[in-house]
């Protein structure tokens, strides 16, 4: 007992901070947002729940701080086309959102609700990211000359994966097909955008 309270002690500021968040990165895979304690990251981190507290104020400030340690950045794809850009962008979307991890973020999101300064560090989910990641599809598009300048609108630009994630958040589906997909592509975005480029 000796020797834990050590360990326990020796370990402070970024270290420790570092053990906290690599044991809660752990129990989030493991064990999903809903199996997150703050008991079970304290044990596994070899320190106390106070030293937790003190650098996150509640169980779903830990758990988005977990959750980036697990998620990884993406870049925009490029297909060459912008029908193949956005389809491969909500494939991404469809794989991550159907996931051990995506489980994991939709309980985060569902948890967050509306609280905008959590969201705002999940990675991607942010309406900034998301925005900045469509506009940059669509904004290849308009130098290829596949859209005029006026497509270039963020809600225009983020339809498309709205609509995808209305199928998890509103229908509850495990995943979405394929087809689902295409249909959003073929069916509104890409319309859209013609739309506001023949406008």
């Amino acid at each position: 007992m000796a020797e834990d309270s050590t360990t326990r002690t020796r370990r402070r500021g970024a270290a420790l901070e570092t053990a906290i968040l690599h044991a809660a990165a752990t129990e989030l895979a493991e064990h999903g947002y809903a199996g997150l304690t703050m008991d079970r990251v304290a044990k596994r981190a070899g320190t106390n729940k106070n030293a937790i507290y003190r650098r996150w104020p509640d169980r779903l400030a830990l758990g988005v701080a977990a959750y980036r340690q697990l998620a990884t950045t993406i870049e925009p794809p490029d297909t060459g086309t912008l029908r193949g850009d956005a389809l491969e962008l909500l494939r991404r979307a469809n794989r991550h959102w159907s996931s051990p991890l995506g489980a994991v973020l939709r309980e985060l999101l569902a948890a967050a609700g509306g609280a905008q300064h959590l969201l705002a560090q999940l990675p991607g989910q942010s309406a900034d990211a998301m925005t900045t990641m469509w506009l940059t599809v669509l904004g290849r598009a308009v130098a290829r000359g596949e859209a005029a300048p006026t497509a270039l609108h963020p809600r225009v630009a983020t339809v498309a994966i709205v609509l995808l994630r209305n199928e998890f958040v509103t229908r509850g589906v495990p995943t979405a097909p394929d087809d689902v997909l295409v249909d959003i592509v073929d069916q509104v975005y890409l319309p859209l955008v013609r739309h506001r480029t023949a406008g």
